[in-house]
C-alpha cells in the first residue's frame, strides 16, 4: 500500500508532521498528570488509613501543583487557532499625554518582558524609539515561544493607566493611554504578493539607547507600504541586510492580518453583527489611585495586587479571555 497523497507536497507532510507534534506533546501531559494523580491517591491513603501526618504538607503541594496542570492543559486545548502556535509580534505605541504616556509604554514593556522571561520565551527588540525625556514613544517585540501568539492576542488593544504622575510637580492624577498591537509571526510559505512598486524604503541611522546591539550607522530601515500606508521598522538587527529583512517580515505579517480582518469584516456584515472599533474602547485598566485595582473590561476579572501584575502576573487575564473565547 503506498504513502497517502499529501506525502508529494512537502508543505502539506510538514503540517500533518506538527499536529503529530502538537498531539503527542498533550498526550504526554495527560500522562504526566494522571501519574501525579495516581501517587497523590496512595499519599493521601497513607494519611488516612495509617495517620501518617507528616505527608500532608507533601499531598497539599501536591494537589496545588495538580490543579496548576490541570488549568494549563485546559487553556492549551483553547490554543487551537490556526496561527496560535506561532512566535508573537507585539507592538507598543504611546498615546495622548507626552511623557506620562510614554512612560506608561515602558511600563507594560516591562510588564510582557517579565512574562515572558516566566515562561521561557525569548524576547528581540526589533524597533525601540524612546521618549524625548524619559519612556518610550513605541517599541516592536518579537516574542519566540510555542503558543506565544495563541497567548498574546489576549493583550491586543488599548490599556488605561490612572496614578499620580510622578512627572506632575502638583500631584495630580493622570490618565494615560497606550495600545498594543499583537500580529503572529507568519511562516515564510504563507503568500503574501508585495509589488515592489508599492513599497518605499528608506536608511537611516540607529537610534534608541545605545549600546553594543544597537549599530551607528544608517543600517535602520523604514518600509512605507504605499497602497495601505502600513509603516514598518527595524533598527535593532547587526546590518541593513538583516533589518530590511526583518522589517519585510513585519510588514508581510501586518498585510496578512489586514487581509483577515477585511475576511471578518465581510462575515460580519453578512451576520449583521458591528464591529468593535479597537482604539475607541480600552480592554483593561490599571489603577494606582485612589486604589488598587487592575480591571479588564471583557472578562471583567479584576486583581487588586496591581504590581504583582506590573512584574508579569498577568495569566489570570489572559486565561479569562481564552476560555471566553471557547
Amino acid at each position: 500500500m503506498g504513502l497517502p497523497d499529501f506525502w508529494d507536497n512537502p508543505e502539506e507532510a510538514q503540517s500533518v508532521i506538527q499536529k503529530l507534534n502538537s498531539l503527542k506533546d498533550k498526550v504526554e501531559v495527560y500522562e504526566n498528570i494522571k501519574e501525579c494523580y495516581e501517587e497523590l491517591l496512595i499519599i493521601f491513603e497513607l494519611v488516612e488509613e495509617e495517620g501518617d501526618f507528616g505527608l500532608e504538607r507533601e499531598l497539599g503541594e501536591g494537589l496545588i501543583k495538580l490543579k496548576q496542570d490541570i488549568e494549563n492543559l485546559k487553556l492549551q486545548t483553547l490554543l487551537n487557532g490556526k496561527y496560535d502556535k506561532n512566535n508573537c509580534i507585539m507592538s507598543l505605541h504611546a498615546g495622548a499625554g507626552g511623557t506620562e504616556a510614554q512612560d506608561w509604554v515602558q511600563m507594560l514593556l516591562r510588564m510582557y518582558t517579565r512574562w515572558a522571561e516566566k515562561k521561557g520565551y525569548i524576547v528581540q527588540t526589533l524597533d525601540f524609539l524612546p521618549g524625548e525625556e524619559a519612556g518610550i514613544k513605541s517599541v516592536t517585540l518579537l516574542i519566540k515561544g510555542k503558543n506565544a501568539y495563541g497567548y498574546l492576542k489576549s493583550e491586543k488593544g488599548v490599556h488605561r493607566l490612572v496614578r499620580i504622575s510622578p512627572f506632575d510637580a502638583s500631584g495630580r492624577r493622570h490618565t494615560s493611554f497606550a495600545s498594543v498591537d499583537v500580529i503572529p509571526e507568519i511562516d515564510d510559505d504563507i503568500e503574501i504578493q508585495i509589488n515592489p512598486e508599492d513599497i518605499k524604503i528608506d536608511t537611516y541611522r540607529s537610534g534608541g539607547a545605545g549600546g553594543q546591539h544597537v549599530n551607528k550607522t544608517d543600517s535602520a530601515v523604514r518600509i512605507t507600504h504605499i497602497p495601505t500606508g502600513i509603516v514598518v521598522q527595524c533598527q535593532n538587527e547587526r546590518s541593513q541586510h538583516s533589518n530590511r529583512l526583518t522589517a519585510m517580515k513585519i510588514l508581510k505579517a501586518r498585510l496578512f492580518e489586514m487581509y483577515m480582518e477585511e475576511q471578518k469584516e465581510k462575515l460580519d456584515e453578512l451576520r449583521g453583527e458591528q464591529r468593535e472599533i479597537a482604539w475607541g474602547s480600552q480592554i483593561r485598566s490599571y489603577v494606582f489611585h485612589p486604589y488598587n485595582m487592575v480591571k479588564d473590561h471583557r472578562t471583567n476579572v479584576e486583581v487588586g495586587n496591581i504590581n504583582a501584575v506590573m512584574d508579569g502576573e498577568i495569566d489570570i487575564f489572559i486565561n479569562a479571555y481564552l476560555r471566553n473565547l471557547s
